[in-house]
């Protein structure tokens, strides 16, 4: 069991997408299954915070796509995004470049990579990553100087990392909300973490994940926690349909994986702009008609 941007090239975060299944027709908002209005930039660094230190990845709106290039002009939310186990950053590039495109700086360490990854630890490095983020604001000569909105900082992960955000969430006050990706029970207890959160919650499930399957650790984790939640299963899709690419011992579903990752893009964009970006106008789009009666994604959820 596992526990735990808009040009060509090897370098530029290409995400010209197809229109996302189950978006309602006559959207009167930016659809959220397509790129955003910026480019995504990305950057390598190293995190230090917190009385933490370690390597992690920075995906962010720029002026220009790629890697290095000037942050765009604003203040944007933060999430930190943890990897699932055994997973390298660069298999989540499309979905944190996606979010970028949208207006939020997406930190990713590349922590606790190993065969015997320390979920506790790894949880204290999401909020590291947050830390740093909002002292990147105030910090003269950084990118991201003047472009943190510090009073916006969210959670994520897939799997392993999945569960961490929850644990970090329970520890950390000034988070806003989570929305993670077949979020995996942890050592110490996810579940027992989202008992203790009532901020809101979104888990992102695959209905034939063999591996952190729904009934032993989505199901439990959101039964824990208190409204708001939800619980949105793509249907046919599976775990390491959250990836990129598949690695060793993965599991299949009966979508393909470009489907399930622009259906993953656009249930973490909405939810983020409704919960973390405040913007009520994508209220429909992720507690409403259209989202109870998609007929990609499974709804369950209690404000």
């Amino acid at each position: 069991m596992w526990r735990r941007l808009t040009a060509a090239g090897a370098t530029v975060l290409a995400l010209a997408l197809p229109a996302p299944l189950g978006a309602s027709a006559g959207s009167a908002v930016p659809d959220p299954g397509s790129a955003g209005a910026y480019a995504a930039g990305y950057v390598d660094t190293t995190v230090s915070a917190a009385g933490r230190s370690f390597s992690a990845r920075v995906y962010y709106p720029a002026t220009t796509p790629g890697n290095g290039q000037p942050v765009a002009a604003g203040r944007f939310p933060a999430i930190a995004f943890g990897h699932g186990f055994l997973q390298g950053i660069s298999r989540y590039h499309s979905t944190l470049g996606h979010l970028a495109t949208w207006g939020f700086i997406v930190v990713a360490p590349g922590s606790h990579g190993g065969l015997s990854p320390n979920h506790s630890a790894f949880a204290d490095d999401l909020n590291a990553a947050l830390a740093w983020t909002v002292a990147q604001d105030a910090t003269a000569g950084s990118r991201f100087a003047g472009r943190v909105d510090t009073d916006r900082l969210g959670l994520s992960g897939h799997s392993m990392g999945g569960g961490a955000s929850l644990l970090a969430a329970a520890r950390n006050p000034r988070v806003v909300t989570v929305a993670n990706l077949a979020a995996a029970e942890t050592n110490p207890s996810a579940k027992a973490a989202a008992a203790t959160l009532t901020l809101p919650v979104q888990l992102v499930a695959g209905e034939r994940d063999s591996i952190a399957g729904i009934s032993g650790h989505q199901r439990p984790i959101y039964d824990s926690k208190p409204p708001a939640k939800q619980l949105r299963t793509i249907r046919g899709g599976y775990h390491c349909g959250f990836l990129d690419s598949s690695s060793l011992f993965c599991d299949s579903g009966s979508i393909s994986r470009a489907t399930q990752l622009q259906l993953t893009r656009r249930l973490l964009t909405q939810w983020f702009l409704r919960h973390l970006a405040g913007d009520a106008a994508y209220d429909a789009a992720v507690w409403g008609t259209p989202a109870q009666t998609d007929p990609a994604v499974a709804f369950e959820g209690v404000r």
